[in-house]
């Protein structure tokens, strides 16, 4: 596929996102706000601002992505360094002057704002992921990571979604986090899962999560896009588990 139709590809997937939940279903939105009634562990789910350029007419313009992005670390360890998100969302970062910003509990009376610099990413909408590195690490006692799921999303067990979606109604223009709290996969493989789970613009690089047996939060995957209605895709960690550094896979190994 030529670079303009990568381009085109991913701006149909990104605005998919966009279409009003209402539109198509009038079903009541199963989401709900992330509030001191949610499993603390949500907090680990951020917004993420990217500062990029975009070109339109030959010239270049400033452009701001908004997305979400996920706090991750192996289950044991003291804090979390690293966060993932969608690759689409980081796509129009050309100026490594500029500072791409990872924000916790933003509608709290005490944001963590952290500066975030890429590591490594899919490279297109069909791997739709990419690793960055905070500025400074977070502490676990301060906000808790999420550990990885160590295999594929299992299609038998329900699944959370969770992001900072730029809806009117439930996300409330993405000032708040919300998320679908419980619905199931519809088809996987080890590179795209689809699921049933509600999400619009804006969760792009948020949260799939799955319990373990245990009733551990796991995350499973990256939201890529969705439809605003029943219909969202997103790409399982399985999928770039390779490119993640050993200290996140496994718990209790130090950085050399």
């Amino acid at each position: 596929m030529s670079h303009s139709g990568k381009k085109a590809t991913a701006c149909l997937l990104c605005l998919q996102l966009a279409l009003p939940a209402a539109a198509a279903t009038g079903n009541t939105d199963p989401r709900q706000r992330l509030s001191a009634a949610s499993p603390l562990w949500l907090r680990a789910i951020g917004q993420l601002t990217v500062p990029g350029l975009k070109t339109e007419q030959g010239h270049a313009r400033h452009h701001t992505e908004r997305c979400s992005a996920t706090l991750i670390a192996p289950a044991g360890e003291s804090q979390a360094e690293l966060i993932v998100t969608a690759w689409h969302c980081l796509e129009s970062y050309r100026d490594l002057t500029r500072t791409i910003t990872f924000t916790l509990l933003p509608a709290s009376s005490t944001p963590l704002v952290i500066g975030a610099r890429p590591v490594a990413d899919g490279g297109s909408m069909a791997a739709d992921w990419a690793l960055l590195r905070l500025e400074h690490a977070v502490p676990q006692a301060e906000i808790p990571a999420l550990a990885l799921q160590p295999g594929p999303p299992d299609p038998q067990r329900t699944v959370l979604m969770a992001g900072y979606s730029r809806d009117a109604g439930m996300g409330d223009q993405g000032n708040v986090l919300s998320y679908d709290p419980a619905c199931r996969i519809t088809r996987s493989s080890a590179t795209l899962g689809y699921s049933n789970c509600r999400a619009h613009k804006g969760a792009s690089g948020g949260a799939v999560i799955q319990l373990n047996e245990r009733g551990q939060p796991l995350l499973s995957g990256i939201i890529s896009a969705g439809d605003g209605q029943q219909d969202s895709r997103f790409v399982p960690i399985v999928a770039l588990r390779s490119a993640l550094p050993i200290t996140v896979l496994t718990p209790g190994v130090q950085p050399r």
